[in-house]
This record gives structure tokens, sequence and C-alpha cells, in this order.
């Protein structure tokens, strides 16, 4: 009950090395393609291409649903305002009565299944390897960090801001993978150097 939550990072940071591992060791390490759930061809209204597909509609709208679904839950249900109780202390949320060790191991596996949904809506759109996702990890917390970690609604927007840039970086600027990621790394840095809480993070007044 007592030890760091970061522990809890730690070991899933390993188990992910470790599963990673096992794949290459099972399935091998070559790229792999993964089908989409509809049709990848670009729509056009008359003669005019739009430069979406049907699967980027599909993507924008389960993500959008998903969200939805889950700012709801953390708002408006038992359970998520257990969750984020536990989240912000879990010292006064154990006093008033909540299982924080449930209720966090329920957070891990709800985190896990929006990760798992991720990476289904995401594989199409790239080949598949046992570390496909990584980079994937680190751009997602990139965002999450410049939104801002306590903020549902600076989570999203950070992801949009972060997209639009490594897009127009990677699309202008330079095509490579390795400009993309140095480019989110210094976001991050110029980030928590200004504003370490994120860009939209609650700001927390105490009365004395």
């Amino acid at each position: 009950m007592s030890k760091p939550p970061l522990n809890a990072v730690i070991v899933t940071i390993g188990l992910l090395i470790l599963l990673e591992g096992l794949a290459g060791i099972f399935y091998g390490g070559q790229y792999r393609s993964f089908p989409a759930a509809f049709s990848i061809t670009g729509l056009k209204v008359g003669t005019t291409p739009l430069g979406v597909s049907r699967f980027d509609v599909f993507v924008v709208a389960a993500v959008l649903v998903t969200t939805l679904a889950l700012g709801a839950a953390f708002r408006y249900t038992t359970a998520g305002l257990r969750m984020r109780a536990a989240a912000f202390n879990a010292s006064i949320a154990r006093l008033s009565g909540i299982r924080v060790a449930r209720v966090l191991t329920v957070g891990w596996a709800l985190a896990g299944l929006l990760g798992a949904l991720a990476g289904l809506l995401v594989s199409p759109s790239t080949f598949l390897y046992p570390n496909s996702m990584d980079t994937i990890f680190v751009f997602g917390f990139t965002a999450a960090v410049i939104g801002g970690l306590d903020s549902a609604v600076g989570a999203v927007v950070g992801g949009l801001l972060l997209g639009i840039v490594l897009s127009y970086v990677g699309g202008y600027v330079h095509s490579g993978s390795d400009l993309t990621a140095l480019v989110a790394f210094g976001i991050l840095i110029v980030v928590l150097m200004i504003r370490p809480g994120g860009l939209f993070s609650a700001t927390q007044v105490r009365q004395v």
C-alpha cells in the first residue's frame, strides 16, 4: 500500500519490453500489413478528392465517441469519480472508504483496453511489427504532457496540436521519421520548461 506509484509504471514498461521480445521470438521481427476495417481508398465529391478515406472517417468517429464516453464516465459515474479521487490523492480517497488498489487496477485495465483500441486504429496506417507502437507511445505521452496530465480536454487538444505540427514537419519540411520524433521531443522539453503542468493544467487555489 505504501509503494510509490512509479513502481507500477516501471513494472508496466518492463512487461511491455518482455512481451515485445516474446512477440519477436514467436512471430519474427519482419514488417506485416494489417487489414483496415473499411476501405482506404480516398473519398471524392464529384471529381474533387477529399484526401480522406472511409477508414479515416471511422477512426475519427471511434476516437470521438471513445473520448466523449470516457469523459462522461469520469464526470458522472461513481466508478469514474473514484478513479479520479484515487489518482489525485490516494490517501484521502482511502480515508473516504475507496479501495484504492482495486480502483487503480481497474484504471490500468481500462488504459490497456484503450491502448488496444488505439493499436487497432493505427496499425492499418503503418506496418505492424513487435516494436511498432513504441514511437506512438512517446507521441501519446508528449501530447498528454502538452495538454496537461490532469486535463482530459487538454490531452485531446494537445494531441491535435502535436499531430498538426508533426504532419507539417513530416509532409513539408522533411519526410524522415527521425526528424518528427526529434521535433516531438523538442516540443516536450519547451513545454516542460515553460509550463510543466501542461497548457491546460488545472490551477489549484488554496485558501489559508
